[in-house]
C-alpha cells in the first residue's frame, strides 16, 4: 500500500544509494589505478634493464620508468617515473629534476601523500633509503623531516650537494589535496 510521499522517499533513497556507490567507486579508483600502474612500471623496468632504456609502461605513455626507491624498514618498493607532471604523479612518484637521476647529485622525487608516498609519514630519522637507476644504486639515511609552507619557502636545488629529497603534500590526512603545505624528507648519502 502506498502512503503519501512513499514514492518520493523511494526515489530519494535510490538516488542517495547511487550517489554513495559512485563516491565509493571513485574513492577506490585512485589507489587501484596507482597499484596497477606499479605492476606495469615493474614490467617496463625489467625491459629497461634488458637494454631497452625507452621502454614504455603502456603503449600511449609519454613517460618511462627511471628507477626504484626502496625503504627496507617499511618494506616499501616503488618505481619512479620520468617527468613531474600531475598526470605522471597519478601512476607513481616522479623525478622532479630535469636532469636524469644518474647525472645529478641533488635528486628530488615527488609523490602523492595518499598513494605512493603515503609511507613518508612513517619515516624516521636514520631510516635507510635505496635509490636505484639502470646505471647505479645510492644509499641514503634520512637526516631531516620538515613541514614547509610552499607559499613561503622554496626548495633550492644545489647541483654540488649530494642528497635525496622526497616531497609530498601535507598533512597526510587532509580532506582535500593540493594545499600549500608540503612534507619534505631530506636524506644524505651513507658513508662508505
Amino acid at each position: 500500500m502506498n502512503t503519501p510521499g512513499s514514492h518520493e522517499r523511494h526515489w530519494t533513497f535510490a538516488a542517495a544509494g547511487l550517489t554513495a556507490a559512485a563516491l565509493f567507486v571513485n574513492a577506490l579508483w585512485i589507489p587501484v589505478k596507482a597499484e596497477v600502474a606499479q605492476l606495469l612500471l615493474a614490467r617496463s623496468w625489467q625491459q629497461t634493464l634488458a637494454g631497452h632504456p625507452d621502454a614504455k609502461p603502456w603503449p600511449w605513455a609519454d613517460t618511462r620508468t627511471v628507477g626504484i626507491l626502496e625503504v627496507p624498514r617499511l618494506n616499501v618498493k616503488t618505481f619512479i617515473l620520468e617527468g613531474s607532471s600531475g598526470r605522471n604523479l597519478a601512476f607513481g612518484p616522479t623525478a622532479l629534476n630535469a636532469t636524469p637521476l644518474d647525472r645529478t647529485r641533488d635528486r628530488i622525487l615527488s609523490g602523492h601523500r595518499d598513494t605512493h608516498f603515503a609511507f613518508l609519514k612513517d619515516l624516521k630519522k636514520g631510516d635507510l633509503l635505496r635509490l636505484t637507476t639502470a646505471a647505479k644504486t645510492w644509499l641514503y639515511r634520512v637526516a631531516w623531516l620538515d613541514e614547509i609552507d610552499a607559499t613561503r619557502q622554496q626548495l633550492v636545488i644545489e647541483s654540488d650537494m649530494e642528497r635525496l629529497t622526497l616531497l609530498t603534500c601535507y598533512p597526510f590526512d587532509a580532506l582535500t589535496a593540493g594545499g600549500p603545505m608540503r612534507w619534505v624528507v631530506t636524506a644524505v648519502p651513507v658513508e662508505s
